[in-house]
């Protein structure tokens, strides 16, 4: 039940982040998911361990965040596709 529980909070994590960086994403539905989760583990680890707030603060929601639109973009700048001269 814990899996299924970062697995919706990973969705709606992605589903923010994604409509706080406009634009088209290399990736579909499946990578927004994943980045998502990705993001909430790296905010909330890296929140927690400069020691920002505790376990359970709301505030790790929006940390959250912010770790998946950093991977978010980072995806954005890894798969973009060259330009034809």
């Amino acid at each position: 039940m814990v899996i299924l529980g970062w697995i919706v909070f990973g969705l709606l994590v992605g589903i923010v982040a994604k409509l706080l960086t406009p634009g088209r994403d290399p990736g579909g539905f499946i990578v927004t998911v994943l980045l998502g989760i990705a993001g909430a583990l790296l905010g909330g680890f890296l929140g927690r361990a400069v020691g920002w707030y505790r376990e359970g603060d709301p505030v790790g929601f929006a940390m959250a965040v912010v770790g998946s639109i950093v991977l978010l973009v980072l995806h954005r700048l890894i798969t973009r596709r060259p330009r034809r001269a």
